[in-house]
C-alpha cells in the first residue's frame, strides 16, 4: 500500500472512539470529503439502537453495502469514511472491490474512558449502554494504523498522517 490521497481511508472502532472528530480533521488535512457512516444508517436501525437494542449482523448488512458503494464511487478522488466496522467479516463487505485501495485506521480505548465519553455525549442515538457490547462484538483489525485515543485530537491525526506517511 502506497500513500496517497486517493485513497479510501476508513476511520473505525466502537462507539466513543471519536471517529467522526478525528475523520474530519483527517479529512481536512488531506484534503479529502468526509463522510460519516452513522448518516446512512436506516431508520430501523437508529430505532433499535435508540431503544438500547443492538444491531445484529442481518440489520448490518445494507448499510454497509451502502458504505462499500460510497467508497467505491470515491476510489479516483479519495475519502475518508467513518465506520464501526467492528468485524472483519463487515470489513470484508466495506472494502469488496477496492481492497487495494482501503487504508484502516482503527481508533482503541479502554473501556473506562470511552464509557466515561459516551455518558457525556449528547444528541446521538447510540446509547452508553450499547458500549459493552459493541465491545464484545469487536475484532481488531490485523490490517490497520492503530492508534490511541488518549492523546488530544490534534495529536491523534498528526501520528495518523505520521504513519499514513504523509
Amino acid at each position: 500500500m502506497t500513500s496517497t490521497n486517493k485513497n479510501i481511508l476508513f476511520v473505525i472502532g466502537v462507539s466513543g472512539t471519536g471517529k467522526s472528530t478525528i475523520a474530519k480533521l483527517l479529512a481536512e488535512k488531506l484534503k479529502l470529503p468526509f463522510f460519516d457512516g452513522d448518516d446512512y444508517h436506516s431508520e430501523a436501525n437508529i430505532k433499535k439502537m435508540s431503544n438500547k437494542i443492538p444491531l445484529t449482523d442481518e440489520d448490518r448488512y445494507d448499510w454497509l453495502v451502502t458504505l462499500n458503494k460510497l467508497a467505491v464511487n470515491n476510489k479516483e478522488t479519495g475519502a475518508v469514511i467513518v465506520c464501526s466496522a467492528l468485524k472483519e467479516s463487515y470489513r470484508k463487505i466495506l472494502e469488496n472491490k477496492i481492497e487495494e485501495k482501503v487504508v484502516w485506521i482503527s481508533l482503541e480505548s479502554s473501556f473506562e474512558l470511552l464509557l466515561e465519553r459516551l455518558q457525556k455525549r449528547k444528541g446521538h442515538f447510540m446509547p452508553a449502554e450499547l458500549l459493552r457490547s459493541q465491545l464484545d462484538t469487536f475484532e481488531p483489525p490485523t490490517k490497520a494504523i492503530k492508534i490511541s485515543i488518549e492523546p488530544s485530537p490534534q495529536e491523534i491525526v498528526d501520528q495518523i498522517l505520521r504513519e499514513y506517511g504523509n
